[in-house]
């Protein structure tokens, strides 16, 4: 007995799956949301509150004799980049990142618009990937963002001279911004962890505060565990203890094994839970 073929989905001409929900389009949408214009005027505003404290406090480092990154805060505009860097990158801009990623599937079912996203149809694996790229391309802006504008404030208010190193002598201005690029990387890599818990998160319910507010919790809880010295050698599996491994690119050679140590770890975390993401969010009942 010949079995019967059923007959192909009817699809309207010139329809592309790939060319549904264009980053562009999805790019222009977050970009008008509020919680992203004050995000950025947030780390717009931090150098220039940074510099306001220095200026009404003086000089760092000048009561005591020990020497570290904050104490030449004011040597240069590379220094007060690079200070700003350490003062935001252990909780300031995690907010960031877990707000751009744990924002993205969530707000769409909080506002009761994903199905009729879904409906359009835009396929759910196209849908997630183009709100991770957008969120990923905002969250790496944000972080250009805080040490672009503190090079500018810092240069204009101490000079553009060389990056004074904590351990002793100089690097030349060219030198300070290939290692500034250095550490903006290594600290959007550390971050992955967190965009990977907001975006789980985000797939997972219609509330984004819980998303977001869960990655930041979960960060958090990274960071109290990572001081606990009686883990021993369990710490080493904590994205959070290898978060200023980019201090070693504040040396006169760039030491890299810490910094590829924790590279393959947050790597590997987000990949998961990214796969994670992608999995359930494929077997969900979207009623939202």
């Amino acid at each position: 007995m010949s079995g019967i073929v059923a007959d192909p989905p009817e699809v309207a001409s010139g329809y592309r799956a790939g060319r549904t929900l264009p980053l562009r389009v999805e790019l222009v949408r977050q970009l008008k949301r509020r919680r992203t214009l004050v995000m950025g005027a947030i780390l717009f505003a931090l150098p220039f509150v940074l510099l306001i404290a220095f200026q009404i406090g003086g000089e760092p480092g000048q009561d005591n004799g020990r020497v570290n990154l904050m104490d030449s805060a004011t040597a240069s505009g590379a220094n007060f980049a690079a200070v700003n860097l350490f003062a935001s990158a252990g909780f300031l801009l995690v907010i960031p990142v877990a707000l751009f990623f744990g924002d993205t599937v969530a707000a769409e079912a909080g506002w009761s618009s994903l199905r009729y996203l879904l409906a359009a149809p835009v396929p759910r694996a196209r849908l997630l990937w183009s709100k991770l790229v957008v969120a990923l391309g905002l969250s790496l802006a944000a972080l250009v963002l805080l040490p672009v504008v503190a090079l500018a404030v810092g240069t204009a208010a101490y000079g553009w001279g060389p990056l004074q190193l904590p351990t002793g002598g100089t690097l030349s201005a060219g030198t300070a911004a290939q290692r500034l690029v250095i550490i903006v990387a290594y600290v959007l890599v550390s971050q992955l962890v967190t965009a990977g818990l907001a975006f789980w998160l985000s797939t997972r319910t219609d509330a984004p505060l819980g998303a977001v507010g869960g990655a930041v919790f979960l960060t958090i809880i990274g960071n109290v565990l990572d001081e606990v010295t009686a883990l021993g050698d369990w710490r080493d599996f904590l994205p959070a203890h290898w978060q200023y491994a980019w201090l070693d690119a504040v040396q006169p050679q760039v030491q890299w094994t810490d910094m590829i140590q924790g590279t393959a770890l947050s790597v590997t975390y987000a990949l998961v839970l990214f796969a994670l993401a992608f999995r359930g969010f494929a077997r969900k009942d979207v009623v939202s």
